[in-house]
């Protein structure tokens, strides 16, 4: 998996909004920075058919490692936020019971019964393991399949491997326990039943024309990565499954690093004062850092590092400019960090 960035927008030469609203999501997969520790976790899950759990505090990178896996590799990307109202089975599939029952009232008197397929909708689990069977909303092969279910990540993966899938299941630890237990047979055996249906989604074979090597065939064909921000401890029985990394506070060198990498999609090349304010900019981070401890707050992270960065570049900030006191307060030490609030 090349660290390379694979794009470049037009140039920002100055703060008008068109070319801010230009400016690439860093979560859109096009650059990441990978250590190798974080690189052989991710080859240790492919390996091993395990998720990958990333642990780490917030901004440190864990939610954009999944989308540039799937950008290096080819394969399709789907991700589903996890909330505190996410419940147990909506990684794989809803279904919508009160249209379904309105339909029926409606149907009974023709002595009619509709078709329950109609009202499945399939979660991002369900379409990376069996792509397929997803379009039909778990109907039978060859079946007519009068409403076809739209991939909800079509645009992403129109050109993509229509065989291999990486699932983002982000901030899992908001959710109840329950929703981590109902992953576990999923996660593990590739498989579940949709009890609407009565039917069982498993992993579903290539493409003839793409079926794999003897030598491929022993290959994950999909990666499912986890976030936590340790809001709530995790059950032991999916800590047991998972592979597990720590992403840790990039230090003076990294952040400076990663700083160059994402100078390239701001800008589509990398100056020598660019590097020089990248520099600069690091150096007072980890002062901004020393504060928050002395302040019992929450520390800047590296994602508010790159938010500073760019502003500085944009505006042309300085780091002895008196907007840098201003930037400070907006970015990397929030007012309600500053007056308490643990948020």
């Amino acid at each position: 998996m090349s660290q390379e960035p694979t794009g470049a927008d037009q140039p920002t030469d100055g703060p008008q909004p068109p070319e801010w609203l230009d400016t690439p999501d860093r979560g859109d997969g096009r650059v990441y920075v990978m250590p190798y520790e974080l690189r052989f976790a991710v080859k240790v899950a492919l390996a091993t058919g395990r998720p990958l759990l990333l642990r780490g505090m917030p901004g440190s990178g864990k939610s954009s490692l999944a989308p540039f896996v799937a950008r290096q590799l080819g394969w399709r990307f789907y991700e589903h936020v996890v909330t505190y109202r996410t419940q147990p089975k909506e990684l794989l599939w809803s279904f919508d019971s009160v249209r379904r029952l309105g339909d029926a009232q409606i149907a009974a008197p023709r002595s009619e019964r509709p078709d329950d397929a109609r009202y499945v909708q399939p979660g991002v689990l369900w379409w990376a393991l069996a792509p397929r069977s997803a379009v039909r909303r778990g109907r039978p092969a060859g079946a007519e399949i009068p409403d076809p279910c739209p991939d909800p990540f079509e645009k992403i993966n129109d050109d993509r491997s229509p065989d291999h899938a990486v699932v983002l299941l982000d901030e899992i630890d908001k959710a109840d326990p329950d929703v981590p237990n109902s992953l576990l047979v999923p996660l593990g055996l590739h498989r579940f039943v949709v009890t609407e249906l009565g039917k069982e989604i498993r992993t579903e074979l290539p493409e003839p024309a793409l079926r794999p090597t003897r030598e491929d065939s022993r290959q994950t064909r999909h990666l499912v990565v986890l976030t936590t921000n340790e809001e709530r401890e995790l059950p032991q029985a999916l800590l047991r499954r998972c592979v597990v990394h720590v992403l840790p506070e990039h230090d003076r060198d990294m952040l400076v690093r990663i700083a160059k990498e994402h100078l390239h999609t701001w800008s589509g090349e990398v100056t020598r004062a660019d590097e020089e304010l990248a520099e600069a900019v690091a150096d007072k981070l980890v002062e901004v850092r020393e504060e928050a401890v002395m302040r019992d707050v929450r520390k800047p992270s590296t994602a508010e590092y790159l938010d500073a960065l760019l502003a500085c570049r944009t505006l042309g900030i300085r780091v002895d400019d008196e907007d840098w006191q201003l930037l400070t307060r907006n970015v990397l030490i929030k007012p309600q960090q500053m007056a308490g609030d643990p948020a």
